[in-house]
């Protein structure tokens, strides 16, 4: 009931905003405005994951070339899942990546009942080997648009890390807890700590 309180109030207020962001998105790389990314979430089940697009359109492409040419970038995808410095990423796309702007459209996910507002992240399809015998544990609930790891050092937490603090959330999770990351969350976006 939380998740749909505050999801459908965010997305009363903050349609505007979301709306500025669509034509900001559109206008600088013409193409689709919403990236919708397969994910892992409750129990396993794949859904698709909503965000407005950050990455230039051929961002497959162009990674795996980039992966092929550089041992380097390909160690650092391996160990973190992503790249600090990615080509791929539109200027605009790097605003919102930094205030977390691109994730607004997983309001509409936690409305669907595929996403809570405070959980774990959702996991891409081939992430799940990442937290091995825990995985039962992480997938015993639905993924968060915010959630523990984001605000205990968000990128600046390792892959090891990120999955204990995320089984530590479902082994302890409750009302006040989410309550306390929410409040935690507001100055990560404002800090503009995301890539």
């Amino acid at each position: 009931m939380l998740d749909l309180v505050i999801a459908s109030a965010c997305l009363l207020l903050l349609w505007p905003v979301m709306l500025g962001v669509a034509v900001l998105v559109w206008l600088t790389d013409p193409g689709p405005i919403v990236f919708r990314h397969k994910r892992l979430g409750r129990n396993g089940e794949v859904f698709h994951c909503l965000k407005f697009r950050t990455m230039r359109q051929d961002a497959d492409r162009l990674l795996n070339e980039l992966l092929i040419a550089s041992p380097a970038l390909m160690a650092e995808w391996i160990r973190e899942r992503k790249l600090r410095n990615d080509p791929r990423i539109t200027p605009v796309g790097g605003f919102l990546r930094r205030y977390s702007l691109d994730e607004l459209p997983q309001l509409i996910n936690v409305l669907r009942g595929e996403m809570s507002i405070v959980g774990p992240r959702p996991l891409s399809t081939d992430e799940a080997h990442y937290y091995g015998n825990a995985y039962p544990l992480f997938s015993s609930i639905n993924p968060g648009i915010t959630g523990l790891w984001q605000v205990s050092g968000r990128n600046d937490v390792s892959y090891p890390r990120r999955v204990q603090l995320d089984c530590q959330y479902v082994r302890t999770r409750c009302v006040r807890g989410d309550l306390m990351i929410l409040l935690r969350t507001v100055p990560v976006i404002f800090g503009g700590t995301g890539y």
